[in-house]
This record gives structure tokens, sequence and C-alpha cells, in this order.
């Protein structure tokens, strides 16, 4: 091979890739090569390839009908959840102004019972308030009988109890 691989005047040819004297035997191993990794690849892995990619479109296809299918049962269940809300708002106003009337309900009927309490008691303090300027007046006139009589006497005076009376009651008038 040596001799094959240098010239007639014995030096080196190069590259045995860049020989023309080999190409027919390269490009035959060549076209052996490229047909065996044809094969492997078409018949081994490009139908696994294959089987995955497709395995991969048909999961993702099955999560994307599962995600709308998700999606709508949202928003289904957000519809729901705003009607139960607004139904229970509703619910909650109708409790809060039903709790109000029972209160004000309360509250007159409690106003009432105080306000006729009061009432009573009013007439009960002014019948004794009567009472007592009615005996205030009695007793300032009994007083004031007794202090003229007192003072007649003290004067050296002597006054029947009849004058006296109507001394006082002529003072007490104006």
């Amino acid at each position: 091979m040596a001799t094959d691989a240098q010239g007639a005047a014995g030096e080196a040819v190069g590259m045995p890739q860049l020989d023309f004297s080999t190409w027919p035997n390269q490009i035959f191993w060549l076209a052996v090569t490229l047909v065996a990794i044809y094969m492997i690849l078409t018949r081994v892995a490009l139908p696994r390839i294959g089987a995955v990619l497709a395995e991969r479109r048909g999961t993702i296809s099955n999560d994307l009908a599962a995600a709308e299918e998700l999606k709508l049962k949202a928003v289904e269940a957000e519809a729901a959840y705003n009607e139960a809300l607004a139904t229970a708002r509703a619910e909650a106003a109708k409790i809060v102004a039903q709790a109000k009337a029972e209160i004000d309900a309360e509250l007159a009927k409690a106003t009432a019972k105080a306000d006729a309490e009061i009432d009573a008691k009013a007439a009960v303090s002014e019948a004794r308030i009567a009472e007592i300027r009615a005996g205030a007046l009695e007793s300032v006139t009994e007083v004031a009988k007794d202090t003229a009589r007192e003072l007649v006497a003290a004067l050296g005076s002597k006054a029947d109890a009849r004058s006296v009376t109507a001394a006082v009651n002529a003072r007490l008038k104006g």
C-alpha cells in the first residue's frame, strides 16, 4: 500500500479520501451506509418517533378537551356562586328589614309603656305636689295666725281668733 499511496517520484499523494483511484470504493460504501441508515431509520427509529408524536398529540388534544370542559364547569360554578350570593344578600336584607321592624315595634311598645308609666307617675306626683301645696298653704296660714297672735300678745294687746284669721286671709289674698 505504501507504493500505491506514493507516486512514481516517491512523494506522498495526501489524504486518501482525495485520491481518485479510491473513489469508486468510497462511493460504494457510502451508498451501503446510507441505505443501512435509511433502513434503520425507516424501520426502527421513525416509527417510534411517530408513535411518540401521535401519543403526544392525543394527550394534548385530550388535555385541551378536558381543560375546555373544566373551563365550562368553572363558568357554570361561577354563575351558580353569583346567583347564590345574590340570593343570600337578598335574604340577608329581608332578615335585616324584618329584625329592624321587630326592634322598631318593640321600641314603640317600650316607649308607649314608659310614656304611660311616666304619665302615671307624673299624675301621682302632681297630686302629691297639690296635696303638699295645700298642706303648705294651710301650714303657712296656721303659722301666720299663730305668729300674728303671738306678735299681738307681745305688743300688749289681745286679739281674738276671728280677727287674726280675717287679717291673715286678707294679707294672703293680696
